[in-house]
């Protein structure tokens, strides 16, 4: 008889032992945190989003085309690796230090933008680079997976989520570029980060992390341990959230990023009505988020996925063989279902002393895809003018995390993290 089924349930008593207990806080305060990492999260979409608008602007100032602004794109994209660092500062030295320099990696770059990114074009993609690695960590979203309670934590993500994806790049942005420059459009978020100071002031650092941390000896956790404590259940689901988080990460570059391209320069029957499509879209995303969290509570996180991703499929085929705005809005509708799925699940399923180090790990596997994707962006320029097979290809793309299901990930739905954890490594 094979020792290895011994070995796990021998490491699974040995965890249910040494369980950490923790008081779940206040229900007044799960709110707070999960509004304040909503609006963290806010700033770190909307800084993401933004190219949704300045796009234009950001290639007439640079005399870019489509193709040229996509391979560039994909050059400085290597710069996003670095997000694995981010990530393992939080689980070095907390939660809240951690959400302090996420802020200041995303807001210093950004209101420096308006006034260095004229005189250069390699100011602006160094700059913007350093914008795109703060909002590729989504480490906003581990504070809330780790003070919710159980039976709502699925609900509490993804408000959380829904929060972080109002569409202000949709509401605002055009009237910013238009009264300021596209530069301002990156800039106006320096003064929400100040805002965001004075939330953040109130912010705890969660029980789970302190209790790991007082284990460790109260000492650093160091990027080389973080990475020994990884398991080879932790490395299966590293694996599974890097391939479904790197290719949902393609598939929305390619709506989010070249919708107005479309809309305005290609199928041109629908040009004057681009800012309407693109705010009934924003505020599809919302929706969307809504319907992810609501779903992974009351019915499964294995079927909130499944959803995400055939209406996702189904949206970008028709934007090829159709066009129509219905199109673009099943994108906006169904992929932030798949996208509030990876915040929340990939949050909870793994082990409070290396939860961030691990997300960070998968965001930096999957920060190959904002290489990847706009290089393949670039290509389908040059193949597709007309973008019909631009738009089926990233539908294809998303079939692959469904496969990932194969792998049968372990369902966390009502669960404690402390469950998780046990439970996952008897499976």
């Amino acid at each position: 008889m094979s020792e290895e089924p011994i070995k796990v349930e021998a490491l699974a008593k040995k965890k249910e032992k040494e369980k950490i207990e923790v008081t779940p806080r206040s229900s007044k305060y799960q709110w707070y945190i999960v509004v304040f990492m909503g609006l963290v999260g806010l700033m770190d979409n909307n800084l993401n989003l933004m190219e949704a608008v300045a796009i234009v602007g950001i290639r007439d100032q640079y005399g870019l085309s489509p193709g040229e602004f996509a391979f560039w794109q994909g050059i400085f994209g290597i710069i996003t690796f670095l997000v694995f660092f981010v990530a393992w500062f939080s689980d070095a030295f907390g939660r809240k230090k951690g959400v302090l320099f996420l802020m200041l990696l995303m807001g210093i770059p950004a209101f420096l933008m308006p006034f260095l990114a004229p005189f250069s074009v390699w100011i602006f993609w160094i700059l913007y680079a350093i914008i795109i690695t703060g909002t590729l960590s989504n480490m906003w979203e581990i504070p809330v997976a780790e003070e919710a309670d159980p039976k709502k934590r699925g609900l509490l993500g993804g408000i959380a989520t829904l929060i972080s994806l109002i569409p202000v790049y949709a509401i605002f942005g055009e009237d910013i570029e238009e009264a300021f420059g596209w530069e301002w459009t990156y800039g106006i978020f320096f003064f929400f980060m100040l805002g965001l100071m004075v939330l953040w002031f109130f912010m705890k650092e969660p029980e789970r992390w302190s209790k790991t941390h007082e284990e460790r000896g109260f000492q650093k956790l160091k990027i080389r341990e973080a990475l020994k404590k990884i398991t080879k259940t932790d490395a299966i689901y590293i694996i599974i959230s890097t391939i479904v988080y790197g290719i949902w990460a393609i598939a929305f570059k390619f709506g989010t990023s070249w919708g107005e391209t479309y809309y305005v320069e290609v199928n041109t029957a629908f040009a004057s009505n681009w800012k309407t499509i693109l705010l009934i879209g924003g505020l599809l995303i919302l929706v969307g988020a809504l319907i992810s969290g609501i779903l992974m509570d009351k019915v499964s996180r294995k079927a909130t996925l499944i959803l995400g991703c055939l209406g996702s499929i189904t949206g970008f085929i028709l934007m090829g063989l159709w066009g129509h705005p219905i199109a673009f809005w099943m994108l906006y509708l169904f992929m932030p279902v798949v996208f509030t799925w990876i915040m929340v699940y990939f949050a909870e399923v793994y082990r409070t002393e290396i939860r961030s180090t691990a997300t960070g790990i998968a965001a930096t596997g999957a920060r190959a895809s904002y290489v990847l994707g706009p290089l393949l962006a670039f290509a389908l320029f040059e193949i597709s003018p007309d973008m019909v097979i631009f738009w089926i290809v990233p539908g294809f793309l998303m079939i692959i995390p469904l496969l990932c299901l194969l792998l049968k990930p372990y369902e966390t739905k009502g669960q404690t993290l402390e469950d998780i954890e046990i439970e996952r490594e008897k499976r």
